[in-house]
């Protein structure tokens, strides 16, 4: 009888570890498991998944952002003080200067949810080589590797814009 229950567990241990495994293009992968892989598993299935949702759950959160902003502003509020009215239209100032540059970056994360979806996202646009992971994590937005970037903004900076 022992003889029989050893197997029967050993297999059960086994399953065990295999299903996260079969499983793992239902669940996405951590920022760990991703800066762990090597350079051959560079934008593969798991990765790309991993940053479509991480770029479509930013997605969500700016254009959460821009709609409470759109009620805020409709909210009239009618305030005599002069001061009191300097104060509440530079807060609406503010406000809409930071969803303008939401609005810019709601434009880079649809372009780069595309990008996945058309083979190109984690590729250089100028060199054609990989961005890279720990860049991808900072700025999942980025189309330019490190060096790229870098001397782009030596250019500009050189130059102008």
């Amino acid at each position: 009888m022992d003889k029989v229950e050893k197997p029967v567990v050993l297999k059960v241990s086994e399953v065990a570890t295999k299903t996260p495994k079969t499983t793992s293009a239902t669940t996405l992968l951590t920022e760990e498991q991703i800066l762990k892989m090597g350079e051959k598993d560079y934008m593969n299935e798991a990765q790309l998944a991993f940053f479509k949702a991480r770029l479509q759950q930013l997605e969500k959160d700016l254009l959460k952002n821009a709609d409470e902003t759109t009620e805020h502003l409709r909210e009239t509020v009618l305030v005599p003080d002069p001061a009191d009215r300097a104060t509440i239209e530079e807060e609406h100032a503010l406000e809409l200067r930071t969803r303008d540059r939401e609005r810019k970056l709601l434009k880079k994360v649809q372009q780069s949810i595309a990008s996945i979806d058309g083979g190109d996202y984690g590729w250089c646009e100028e060199t054609g080589e990989p961005i890279g992971i720990p860049r991808l994590l900072a700025r999942p937005t980025a189309t330019l590797s490190l060096e790229a970037q870098q001397r782009r903004e030596l250019k500009q900076k050189l130059y102008g814009d």
